[in-house]
């Protein structure tokens, strides 16, 4: 079974509990600052999760629809209004339905074929009424390589969590795999494997797939991306 259908479940919001609702609010909060144009109608979440940046987006006033692959994640969120389960690469959404596409914390790459990876492209060129706008916040991959940590060990609420990274130059994939001690019982083994897309990479694939990248940040702070930047946050838009 693919890592992604595994994972994203009760230990991933265990895991990752640090990403919570007021992070959320400050990433809404430099989209909506950064993104040009006039207020969206509707606001599509790609890979929503649980849910925390549509609720920061909802409680800002606008009408949001969150979008992600895992039920699980989905059920805990049952305060959400508007929600649906669906692959990015397919997504059960009527042709221009969104002003606004926004993928938050690295949900790009996660198929072994590049052109899997590519639809996700076309299917926000898809959805995006002509001249809407469009955010990727993506990992950094010069950043990433460049302060890999290869192995380590976490305490979380009394769980051991070991963990090793590795970078694989063949499959050009950046892996973690997380080795989750349970004291009631036996561990639990999960893996992560993102596709380390360099900036061109992704602006040249965008591009292809009918979308214009119109800046590039470093950060949620707002700076200019470079090679050490934390992040790499795309903006842009469709054009006619």
């Amino acid at each position: 079974m693919a890592w992604y259908k595994e994972w994203f479940g009760q230990e991933y919001l265990e895991l990752y509990a640090h990403r919570d609702e007021d992070e959320a609010g400050r990433h809404v909060d430099f989209v909506i600052k950064h993104i040009d144009g006039p207020k969206p109608h509707r606001v599509l979440d790609l890979a929503c999760g649980a849910g925390r940046h549509s609720a920061a987006l909802r409680q800002r006033g606008y009408e949001v629809v969150g979008a992600d692959l895992s039920l699980a994640l989905l059920a805990t969120s049952p305060r959400q209004p508007k929600i649906s389960a669906g692959d990015m690469r397919n997504l059960p959404f009527r042709a221009e339905s969104f002003d606004w596409v926004l993928n938050f914390f690295t949900s790009f790459g996660y198929f072994e074929r590049e052109r899997e990876n590519f639809q996700v492209l076309e299917e926000l060129t898809r959805l995006l009424r002509p001249h809407g706008r469009f955010m990727i916040d993506f990992l950094n991959k010069e950043q990433v390589l460049a302060n890999l940590k290869e192995r380590e060990v976490q305490e979380k609420k009394g769980r051991r969590i070991h963990i090793e990274r590795w970078y694989d130059e063949a499959t050009r994939r950046i892996n973690k795999r997380m080795r989750l001690e349970r004291p009631d019982g036996p561990s639990a083994t999960y893996l992560e494997s993102v596709r380390a897309y360099d900036r061109d990479e992704v602006t040249i694939g965008a591009r292809w797939a009918g979308l214009e990248v119109d800046a590039l940040y470093g950060n949620f702070n707002g700076e200019p991306y470079h090679r050490g930047s934390e992040r790499l946050i795309l903006i842009g838009h469709k054009p006619l």
